[in-house]
């Protein structure tokens, strides 16, 4: 996917699944990468946020509207309730 620019950062595994299904949805093409590595054990993931969503540049504004949907509609945290 060439053209593509980092849009967000997420917070966790469960954001990012939620995000993915939507985007989906929307029919917008996309690429969420995952700070984790193995051999730090997660070391980025506790400082930089779990990772992050890539798309083109035009589908930023309605990337940004999804997340914050998620993020406003309930609990995307990876937590117990």
């Amino acid at each position: 996917m060439n053209g593509t620019v980092k849009i967000a950062v997420l917070d966790n595994l469960c954001q990012a699944q939620m995000l993915e299904s939507a985007l989906n949805a929307l029919n917008i093409p996309h690429v969420i990468r995952s700070y984790e590595d193995l051999v730090l054990d997660g070391l980025f993931q506790n400082s930089k946020g779990w990772g992050h969503v890539e798309a083109a540049a035009e589908h930023r504004p309605a990337i940004l509207a999804a997340l914050e949907d998620l993020r406003s509609s309930g609990d995307t945290s990876a937590g117990p309730a």
